[in-house]
This record gives C-alpha cells, sequence and structure tokens, in this order.
C-alpha cells in the first residue's frame, strides 16, 4: 500500500538539466520529511538533499549546492528535485525517501545518466 515512485531520469548531457519526481500514496505524505540520496556503482551511498515536511526549509549537499533544488507538493503527493548544470560525477541510481521519526518509506530508484 505505501509507495515511492521516483520517475524522470535518464541519459543527459553535460550541462544539461533534469527534473525528477517523487510520488507518494499510501501515507501521509505532509507529515514526512523528504530526502533525495544517490549511489553510483561501487559508491557508498550520498544525501543529496533534504526538504522539511511543509517544504519551508532545504538543505544540500556541497556537491550539488547551487545546481539542484529540492521542492515538494503536499497537495499532489510529490516531491521533487531539479537538476542544472548536471556533470559526469552526478551520474548515479537517485533514491526518494520520506521519514517521520522510525517509519522510513524508499522509492525504488531512477538511473540519472550525464554523458556526451
Amino acid at each position: 500500500q505505501v509507495q515511492l515512485v521516483e520517475s524522470g531520469g535518464g541519459l543527459v548531457q553535460p550541462g544539461g538539466s533534469l527534473r525528477l519526481s517523487c510520488a507518494a500514496s499510501g501515507f501521509t505524505f505532509s507529515r514526512y520529511h523528504v530526502r533525495w540520496y544517490r549511489q553510483a556503482p561501487g559508491k557508498e551511498r550520498e544525501l543529496v538533499a533534504v526538504i522539511t515536511s511543509t517544504g519551508i526549509s532545504t538543505s544540500y549537499a556541497d556537491s550539488v549546492k547551487g545546481r539542484f533544488t529540492i521542492s515538494r507538493d503536499n497537495a499532489a503527493n510529490t516531491a521533487y528535485l531539479q537538476m542544472n548544470n548536471l556533470k559526469p560525477e552526478d551520474t548515479a541510481v537517485y533514491y526518494c525517501n520520506a521519514n517521520l521519526l522510525l517509519y522510513d518509506h524508499w522509492g525504488q530508484g531512477t538511473q540519472v545518466t550525464v554523458s556526451s
């Protein structure tokens, strides 16, 4: 019943943009903080961005600061990650996470590949 479904990944050239979406269902999305993570092959999972339940406060990894923007539309039960000026090192599987205290919900991930 609980689902987080990422979409919007794909192949993009360096300097290009993508917008990832995370559609939630089966739980009260507006009560959860949302985090975007990414994991490249053979690398540790990296926290990319965080947004609070109300959407008022956000934070970013230094590696993406100024290029990525996390947002959410609670009425639509959806969170987003706008990615601009993409670099090859951004290539990874991107995962959406919704967290409330000890509850964690995860999406299946969406592949982002930045290559010319």
